[in-house]
């Protein structure tokens, strides 16, 4: 039976477990990348997405190629596509990796589901990284974690033997049928034009290149990098570009996986003598911990992907359709022109390169959220269109923690002026990015940040006092917060926050004050 290998957001043939059984059986193997419609058309993507995704497919089927059985692409619904499939090569066996998207790629795995079982045929989906599905218990997911990050990667399969030859029948295809207009091509024919797609959403013209090679490279030039500037680095837009790993953007998309990087890290870490490097090399596996830990909040609650996850701060933002005035305020925040010179700055990288240190990401959400008083979702899908490292899993949970809707972190508002003297003191990069600024073309500040910033914190303030927040809070905080390794229960420990404390007095996570950085 031929066994058909999707692949989503997982493009390499290395450490790819469904690829890897998939070989194994012997069997026929049709590997399969589709361009479904209903997804290129959500709020969240853009142009720069499928760009940098075309170029990692161009070298996921020179690979695939290289082992016997070149990628097949195709365009339409995942349900049609394997149904056209289905009749051409008869029935087969669907492998994949779970995925954790947005909520059309979640709605579509249903209906993918259900189209299998109701053929009676079977799909077999790979873990892919740490997040666990069907987690019923967050204080053992560290362990998980490791346990999967010490397991040996998958090796890239030695051949792949390809599906029945198809011949001059497979025009039948690409022919529009009662399934609507399929393309299923052997190569990437498929594959639709970015600007076609997107004519209002252009690509990025400074970003970062896809492709398993470059993930490589950026692995391979960082882990050589002087670490020891690592941690001090990543908080300056200055700085960060060079200092950063800078893979993000092939983590989300898959051309390397999280045990590749946490492996190839532990390797250098074990024979690394120098202090600061090591520490340099500890807070970068901290943080692939951390990329599956915020993964995981959305795999456990789809839901939070438009919804804020504590309730109680439902209502305290206009999440219905945007007055005149919130829409003036998102257009300049997303243009740069908000008049604090180093968000607009901010926003300018992030439109030219697709790519923003963390910090920067935290403060122009922040100024979103705080003094220009919007619901995080329009934000959120600015920036997840410019974002080529757009991570649903991370993204959504760091808007709601930016944004002071979770209930168990600390609250930050995030001042311009002082970022822009610990950030860039001498103003190199504000002058970069806006070459009008001093000048009459360069806009005042939107509104007064002092009042603004007051006005927030009262209101937020008075959502997190109110009767029952502190209950909700717990809720959060059973179903999302970190248990930090350290603090892993054991068969005789406490489960829960700290001994001593709640989910909303737990200081280490939660601050009901607010960080005026």
């Amino acid at each position: 039976m031929l066994r058909i290998v999707w692949f989503k957001r997982d493009l390499r043939a290395v450490d790819h477990a469904p690829l890897a059984r998939a070989a194994e059986s012997g069997a026929p193997v049709l590997p399969l990348w589709i361009a479904e419609p209903s997804l290129l058309r959500q709020p969240d993507a853009s142009a720069r997405h499928l760009g940098f995704t075309l170029e990692c497919l161009r070298e996921l089927d020179a690979a695939l190629a290289a082992l016997g059985s070149r990628l097949w692409t195709a365009h339409g619904d995942a349900c049609a596509v394997l149904g056209r499939l289905q009749a051409r090569f008869g029935d087969f066996e669907l492998l994949s990796h779970e995925e954790t998207g947005n909520a059309a790629s979640h709605a579509r795995d249903r209906a993918v589901g259900a189209w299998m079982r109701g053929r009676g045929l079977r799909w077999t989906q790979c873990p892919s990284n740490g997040v666990v599905r069907a987690l019923d218990d967050r204080d053992r997911w560290s362990a998980a974690w490791m346990a999967r990050m010490q397991a040996s990667p998958w090796p890239a399969p030695a051949s792949l033997r390809p599906p029945p030859q198809v011949g001059p029948r497979l025009a039948t295809l690409d022919e529009p049928r009662d399934d609507g207009n399929v393309r299923i091509v052997p190569g990437l024919g498929a594959v639709p034009d970015p600007a076609a797609v997107y004519p209002d959403e252009p690509d990025a013209p400074l970003r970062q290149r896809g492709g398993r090679a470059a993930a490589i490279a950026c692995l391979e030039r960082f882990l050589d990098a002087p670490l020891a500037r690592y941690r001090a680095g990543m908080a300056s837009p200055l700085t960060a570009p060079d200092d950063c790993s800078r893979l993000s953007p092939h983590l989300a998309l898959g051309t390397v996986s999280v045990r590749e990087l946490v492996q190839a890290t532990w390797a250098v870490r074990r024979g690394e003598t120098d202090p600061a490097r090591r520490a340099g090399l500890k807070s970068f596996e901290s943080r692939l911990h951390w990329h599956c830990h915020f993964i995981q909040k959305l795999e456990s609650e789809p839901a939070i992907e438009y919804r804020n996850p504590h309730r109680g701060f439902d209502g305290l933002r206009n999440e219905g359709p945007l007055d005149a005035a919130e829409q003036s305020r998102l257009a300049a925040w997303r243009d740069g022109r908000t008049g604090w010179p180093i968000v607009d700055a901010c926003m300018r990288m992030l439109d030219a390169t697709g790519w923003l240190n963390f910090r920067m990401r935290a403060m122009v959400v922040s100024v979103a959220a705080y003094p220009l008083w919007l619901h995080w979702v329009e934000p959120g899908r600015v920036l997840a269109r410019r974002f080529v490292d757009y991570e649903p899993g991370i993204h959504w949970p760091q808007l709601h923690m930016q944004a002071g809707v979770t209930g168990i972190n600390a609250t930050r508002v995030y001042s311009p002026a002082r970022q822009q003297h610990d950030q860039d003191p001498e103003g190199r990069f504000v002058r970069a990015w806006i070459p009008e600024l001093g000048t009459a073309d360069y806009p005042p500040p939107i509104v007064d940040w002092a009042v603004a910033a007051r006005e927030a914190r009262d209101r937020v303030w008075a959502a997190r006092r109110a009767p029952g927040a502190q209950r909700l809070s717990q809720q959060v905080w059973s179903r999302h917060g970190s248990r930090h390794p350290q603090r892993e229960p054991t068969r005789r420990g406490r489960r829960g926050p700290a001994a001593g404390t709640d989910a909303a007095t737990d200081t280490r996570q939660l601050a009901l004050g607010f960080d005026e950085d």
